[in-house]
């Protein structure tokens, strides 16, 4: 499963569809439903409030985790690998085309992408969370 794959079912549940690009992939989870059959370009079949959430894996971690301006502490409070390789890959995933060795400018990015797919597929972002 891909980098943003794993960021979307942690969030969605393990049957989100989790399609970095633009084109029209389907979830694969059985089961069916609709969202079986929806492209990435349809419309959600329902709003997932992200902020609860994360809140919640941010809680469990004991840890300060600002999620909602960190692509670091997003993936640790997923238990997604942070390193700077797997962000590298995730970068690579969502189309990055800068230095992958300015890490502080492509963490930015990678932060802005997320938030913005994950609000693109039904994610219910809150106000404070710049994408």
């Amino acid at each position: 499963m891909s980098i943003f794959g794993k960021i979307m079912s942690a969030i969605f549940g393990t049957s989100a569809s989790a399609t970095p690009a633009s084109g029209g992939a389907t979830a694969t989870a059985s089961g069916g439903g609709a969202a079986s059959s929806a492209s990435a370009s349809a419309t959600p079949a329902a709003t997932v409030d992200v902020a609860p959430i994360l809140d919640k894996a941010v809680a469990a971690k004991h840890e300060k985790l600002e999620w909602r301006t960190s692509i670091v502490d997003l993936m640790k409070a997923l238990d997604i690998d942070s390193s700077l390789s797997a962000r590298k890959d995730l970068a690579h995933e969502l189309g990055y085309t800068g230095d992958t060795n300015d890490s502080a400018t492509m963490n930015i990015w990678l932060h802005k992408q997320v938030m913005a797919k994950l609000a693109a597929n039904g994610g219910k972002l809150p106000s404070d969370v710049k994408w």
